[in-house]
């Protein structure tokens, strides 16, 4: 999505689930609006933050007009219900192969023909997203299988469905996912306490929350040291996600095993 926008909207990270909300990202044209639906990837669930994450993949699927499924290059697994719910859908299909450009041509068509004997009625396009190697060509069979209909939105400046907060926590929680390993990541939730701005400058406050104690020491490191790196990469990119100086404050709080709890997912705002 971010590669066919020209936009950073979803954060990026070597580590698998990474996305956990779905997002919307809105291509304004002359002739048309095109609004992409980004989900978390398909697993299953461990935990009931994970079947909050796989419930959007079903309502994703339920509101498209067109399907894309977004594989790795060598990839040979999906998951049996989602695989059986693609083969059955009456929405159109496409599958797209990315990272194409890591390996050699004989990989990427050995890829090409797995799928296809899986999907066998529908076109597989081989990707680089990040060089944006057949983005257009993607974009192009997208446009072309659309249903003709009014704009859902406003044909202006909306560019997405989410929050400049949303995007504030996203930043943080990506500087998290790279700089943490084992559970640290997948145990932590950011929260924008407030967000003022003014004529030259930002200024956000923001909790992160953990589930344990030994969480929140690792997170922020000997003498703050860890966490003033993550803080000082996440606050660079807010610079230049919104073009404007920012001033960021963040804060560490315990909310034991929020992850599987009802009440907390709802407050972070999951399941919305």
């Amino acid at each position: 999505m971010n590669a066919l926008m020209g936009e950073k909207l979803s954060i990026i990270t070597p580590k698998a689930q990474t996305t956990r909300h779905r997002i919307k990202g809105i291509i304004n044209s002359e002739n048309y609006q095109l609004i992409f639906s980004d989900t978390p990837g398909v697993i299953k669930p461990a935990y009931k933050l994970q079947e909050k994450m796989m419930s959007y993949i079903d309502t994703a699927i339920e509101d498209a007009d067109v399907i894309v499924l977004l594989l790795e290059v060598g990839e040979k697994n999906l998951d049996d219900i989602m695989q059986n719910k693609l083969s059955k859908t009456n929405v159109p299909l496409l599958i797209a192969i990315n990272k194409t450009d890591t390996v050699s041509p004989e990989q990427v068509s050995v890829s090409i023909e797995h799928w296809q004997k899986i999907f066998p009625e529908n076109e597989i396009i081989p990707i680089a997203a990040i060089g944006n190697y057949n983005t257009d060509k993607l974009l192009k069979k997208i446009i072309a299988l659309l249903p003709e209909s009014p704009p859902y939105y406003p044909k202006d400046e909306t560019f997405t469905d989410r929050s400049e907060r949303f995007f504030v926590s996203e930043i943080i929680r990506e500087k998290i996912l790279l700089h943490y390993q084992k559970e640290i990541p997948y145990s932590t939730e950011v929260v924008i306490e407030s967000f003022k701005e003014e004529e030259n400058i930002i200024r956000i406050r923001a909790l992160i929350y953990v589930e344990r104690d030994s969480q929140k020491g690792i997170l922020i490191g000997h003498k703050g040291s860890a966490l003033k790196q993550v803080g000082t990469e996440a606050r660079l990119d807010m610079e230049k996600f919104f073009n404007k100086k920012v001033f960021l404050e963040m804060f560490v709080k315990v909310k034991k095993e929020w992850r599987q709890s009802e009440k907390d997912l709802k407050q972070f705002g999951y399941g919305e």
